[in-house]
């Protein structure tokens, strides 16, 4: 048998209307309710053509309910109901009752809920009938008490082949008290560590019991006992003066040069220096060579002498022509090989800064 059009109309427009409500539940477990509801009925098309249904028609009705929330989810409903139909060929009414039981099953957080249940129904001038109840609904709350619900209910006939349905609006109240929730016990206030306090006298991150260095600058990045930090560093002094030719006399304006030397091989006790002569390719090797030795002796002793370095740090040699500084048979050439030179390399070590 058909289900009305006007029926099917209705659901859908209960359902999308409800859809966008909101719901705020109060707890229910164990709670009773009771009901009121005005209705519109919708017969199957099939009766509203048949003499054996008394040609009965869409109508109003109302009726009452009575409750139990089992729990928050599941309810028992007892339902009483009447209806006024219209006849559809004559002006007459007809009057019906509707008794049953129905299953209720609320949705977790939402108003939704559906029921299916077993209904009698009595119309006048028309057996009675019975009929499996199927049907959806939301519910909203207006209080902690009192709510407002729709509801669409379809009615299958069993033994007798028709669908009906109805619409229902109503307003339920909730008995009783709302069931006690037990407070959570609160988590114990988290127990704050003693603030322990570690001395660092000269602030370099390392405490004093850690601290192989004490006072070390602030400026000093240090290791895990406290002590700075050191990198190595080559630093070197190079000597060179210049000679008139066959000679070996040290010219004046060389002597601050050689005055730095000594200054440098005294802050550096652990370094030595070699002094080499060399001489211009201007007369006889081998004398070039005596005269090379001459010169690079003649800054030795004044280091000597005159500074005070060590003779053991000093020494000399002399390379004659084998070394020239620029090749050539020139004047210039010459002049830039009479000379003496001297470099002294030295390893120093420098704190690492923060």
């Amino acid at each position: 048998m058909k289900l009305s059009t006007s029926a099917i109309a209705i659901m859908a427009t209960l359902l999308t209307t409800t859809a966008l409500a909101d719901s705020s539940k109060p707890l229910v477990t164990d709670r009773a309710f009771g009901s009121i509801f005005t209705e519109y009925y919708l017969p199957d098309g099939d009766k509203t053509e048949s003499a054996e249904w008394a040609f009965m028609d869409e109508g109003w009705g109302y009726g009452v309910e009575l409750g139990y929330n089992l729990d928050e989810n599941w309810a028992l409903r007892l339902e009483f109901a009447k209806q006024r139909l219209e006849q559809l060929t004559t002006d007459d009414k007809i009057d019906g009752e509707r008794v049953g039981l129905d299953v209720m099953y609320n949705l977790t957080n939402t108003g939704f809920y559906v029921l299916g249940g077993l209904k009698h129904l009595d119309v006048d001038n028309t057996d009675d009938a019975t009929a499996l109840n199927m049907g959806v609904g939301y519910r909203q709350y207006l209080n902690e008490r009192v709510s407002l619900f729709g509801e669409a209910n379809r009615l299958q006939g069993i033994g007798d082949s028709f669908a009906d349905a109805n619409i229902k609006l109503g307003l339920s109240v909730l008995f009783g008290d709302a069931p006690v929730v037990a407070e959570p016990t609160p988590a114990p206030e988290p127990v704050q560590a003693p603030v322990v306090v570690v001395a660092d006298s000269d602030k370099d991150g390392v405490p004093d019991s850690n601290d192989l260095c004490p006072g070390t600058p602030s400026t000093d990045k240090v290791d895990a006992t406290g002590c700075s930090i050191f990198t190595e560093k080559e630093v070197n002094f190079t000597l060179k003066a210049q000679f008139d030719n066959d000679s070996s006399v040290i010219k004046p304006e060389y002597n601050a040069e050689i005055a730095d030397l000594a200054a440098f091989l005294k802050r550096f006790p652990g370094t030595d220096v070699e002094i080499g002569g060399h001489a211009s390719n201007v007369g006889a090797a081998a004398y070039n060579m005596k005269l090379s030795e001459r010169r690079a002796d003649a800054v030795a002793k004044v280091l000597v002498n005159e500074h005070g370095i060590s003779s053991s740090r000093v020494s000399v040699k002399g390379y004659g022509v084998t070394r020239p500084k620029v090749e050539g048979n020139t004047a210039a050439a010459h002049a830039a090989n009479r000379r003496i030179e001297a470099v002294v390399t030295a390893t120093i070590k420098e704190k690492v800064e923060r």
